[in-house]
């Protein structure tokens, strides 16, 4: 087997590099390591790509080094390569979508990386671009758009990102226009809401765990709707949407709409904005689908 670490010099992999090579001299498989650094953005995905269709019939692991946006677009760029599975060493700001598997800390070990079982996990599908992670709009992607502002400006994101752009959402969207259909059922008959979810993790923004039942290999989208509150109730339940009591907390039953589905519809207004593992796109109509074991996930 081949094994790449696909490296985004501005992220955690910047500074992680060092480890990384370090790690690599010690493998017994070292020969068969290689390092790529990418050069922008959509450039994992392009590598992973080209390289799995030059080379059909050879069995490659590439390791995303960085945050859940490197991770993402390597999962891009092996979906639909049955020769290809897919692990990562979580450097980045948020590191979400380990989190679904107990964590950072044990990906952070590279012989682990290497030599863990791959197995099927599912993605999330909008368009022509996957989500291994969470899909979400309203509230989550006016903090996302403001993390990504910072990030193009520094070259990564980081928790005071996140909390800037928590004030500002606090500002301008705490009602959001767009109507949600779960499984052709419509959550929000108003056509109005705080946020929403659609999600396969488990974690959202670095800390929020928006989807705490989610699992990542049982054919099902987590949905989570909450309807538009005060900014002082917004306060008040923070702390339990955080950690993720919010499906359980009688306080919140009448602001939350939970179901599990396996299609998502929105429609909204022109220039609605949502966000895919982190990434902003604006589309005022998107669906999003689960597609069961679409792509084989190493974890230690």
């Amino acid at each position: 087997m081949k094994y790449f670490f696909i490296m985004n010099p501005k992220a955690g992999a910047g500074t992680a590099g060092q480890t990384i090579r370090q790690a690599i001299e010690m493998l017994p498989e070292k020969e068969d390591c290689r390092i790529y650094e990418t050069k922008g953005v959509k450039d994992a995905t392009a590598f992973v790509r080209q390289w799995c269709a030059d080379h059909p019939e050879e069995e490659v692991r590439f390791i995303a080094c960085g945050g859940d946006g490197t991770i993402n677009e390597v999962i891009n760029g092996a979906v639909g390569c049955p020769q290809a599975s897919v692990s990562c060493y979580p450097c980045g700001s948020g590191n979400d979508f380990v989190k679904a598997f107990g964590g950072a800390e044990k990906f952070l070990d590279v012989p682990a990386l290497v030599h863990a079982e791959a197995k099927p996990i599912d993605l999330l599908k909008t368009g022509e671009l996957y989500s291994d992670n969470v899909v979400n709009f309203g509230f989550d992607t006016t903090v996302a758009i403001t993390v990504n502002q910072d990030r193009a400006k520094t070259g990564h994101g980081s928790k005071g990102s996140y909390t800037k752009g928590i004030i500002k959402a606090l500002l301008t969207s705490m009602k959001n226009t767009c109507t949600v259909k779960a499984d052709g059922e419509v959550l929000n008959p108003q056509g109005k809401m705080l946020l929403c979810t659609v999600a396969n993790g488990q974690y959202v923004g670095g800390s929020f765990k928006c989807a705490p039942r989610a699992a990542v290999d049982d054919g099902w989208i987590e949905v989570c709707l909450i309807k538009p509150i005060s900014r002082l109730r917004f306060v008040k339940i923070l702390d339990i949407y955080t950690n993720g009591r919010h499906l359980d907390e009688p306080k919140m039953q009448d602001i939350v709409v939970y179901r599990r589905a396996k299609k998502v519809e929105v429609d909204a207004p022109e220039g609605f904005a949502y966000s895919l593992d982190g990434e902003i796109i604006y589309e005022n109509h998107f669906t999003v689908e689960i597609v069961p074991g679409a792509v084989q996930f190493a974890a230690p």
